[in-house]
């Protein structure tokens, strides 16, 4: 196993980037929210996705390298943007910061976009929000992948769910999950390092459970398979929860900014030719200080986290942890040792370098 720093890892995406015409600034953007991925320990949605997600879109003609940020409607707390299909990660960094500033003035804001991209680690976007000691809530529809409870046709995205608060600790609470048991960046972590999946986390259409990562990827892609809802199939262990707050999702992503949804977001045309995922996104942003002073309360959000941490732990168990905390702990190792790099991973690298002369990189 190869290493990475953080700094190399994330200059060569942003040359990667600019080498297929993302602009400068929008590139660095695009390199800085992959990086956090990678950073926080989580490997589905960083280096891992850089060429299929979005390096082979734009070279596909899918994905527009430029980015077109409209404002169709701005009105007080709120407003409604169109991406053009550009850059996720341009995209939802204005977004939220337009939430944000709206916040300021009125204590909440909320923008919604239609017709973006892949925006990576929906937790960048909430922590925006809590290093301004705001609470950030965002959430994105996706590629068709959950089946509703009791059915199998993979019709819902991963569809995450995220929040930001701000605490008195030395890293803020982020719940960043998505409304599937699993999410297709993990199974493709599983697929690049031949790992077996566990029973339950797919399902094919004759109601087995698939455990080959590849098959899984092939079944998702040709709607010959389905994730299950967070909570699993059925409702014996409350999949319908899981199915219930994708649908949430998914009406928050497409409703309010009247975007794609559902089987739309697919990406395969009417002769079965690749084209723009249309996806869309909303940001939310709450100015703590328009209910409480924020010392106060991060100092309450902090108790509760650590009074959570110091209950009676489970036979066997040595630690409770509180979300952002794993993510936290990985920082610190990864800030250390570096990223690390599989060979799957530098095989990609490598093409990468080859492909766009980049040979003053070495992985």
């Amino acid at each position: 196993m190869e290493f990475a720093s953080f700094e190399k890892l994330e200059a060569f995406m942003k040359d990667v980037f600019m080498k297929v015409g993302v602009p400068q600034e929008d590139a660095a953007v695009c390199a800085d929210v992959l990086i956090e991925s990678d950073k926080r320990g989580i490997d589905s949605h960083g280096i891992g996705r850089f060429k299929s997600i979005y390096i082979d879109r734009i070279k596909d003609g899918i994905q527009d390298p430029v980015t077109n940020f409209e404002v169709v409607k701005d009105f007080l707390a709120t407003a409604v943007v169109d991406g053009h299909d550009g850059m996720g990660h341009v995209i939802a960094k204005k977004c939220m910061q337009m939430a944000i500033d709206k916040a300021k003035k009125h204590g909440l804001g909320m923008v919604v976009a239609r017709n973006s991209t892949h925006y990576g680690i929906a937790g960048y976007y909430a922590q925006m929000a809590a290093n301004e000691n705001m609470i950030g809530i965002t959430g994105t529809n996706a590629r068709p992948s959950i089946a509703p409870t009791f059915g199998i046709d993979n019709m819902l995205g991963t569809n995450p769910l995220t929040f930001g608060i701000p605490t008195d600790e030395d890293f803020p609470f982020i719940l960043d999950c998505a409304t599937s048991v699993s999410q297709r960046g993990k199974i493709e972590h599983y697929d690049r390092i031949n790992k077996t999946m566990p029973e339950g986390w797919v399902i094919n259409r004759d109601g087995t459970s698939e455990m080959d990562p590849a098959k899984a990827l092939s079944g998702l892609t040709k709607g010959a398979s389905a994730l299950a809802p967070l909570g699993g199939l059925g409702e014996d262990t409350a999949g319908y929860k899981g199915y219930g707050y994708a649908t949430v999702v998914e009406i928050l992503s497409a409703a309010l900014q009247q975007g794609q949804f559902l089987k739309a977001l697919n990406g395969i045309g009417e002769n079965g030719e690749k084209i723009p995922y249309k996806l869309g996104h909303f940001f939310i942003a709450i100015d703590i200080n328009a209910f409480v002073e924020p010392e106060k309360f991060k100092k309450t959000t902090g108790d509760l986290l650590r009074e959570l941490r110091a209950s009676a732990k489970a036979p066997g168990q040595q630690r409770i942890y509180t979300a952002g905390e794993k993510e936290y702990l990985a920082y610190l190792e990864r800030k250390e040792t570096g990223i690390p790099l599989n060979d799957s991973l530098l095989k990609m690298l490598k093409g990468l370098i080859a492909e766009y002369g980049l040979s003053d990189y070495q992985f």
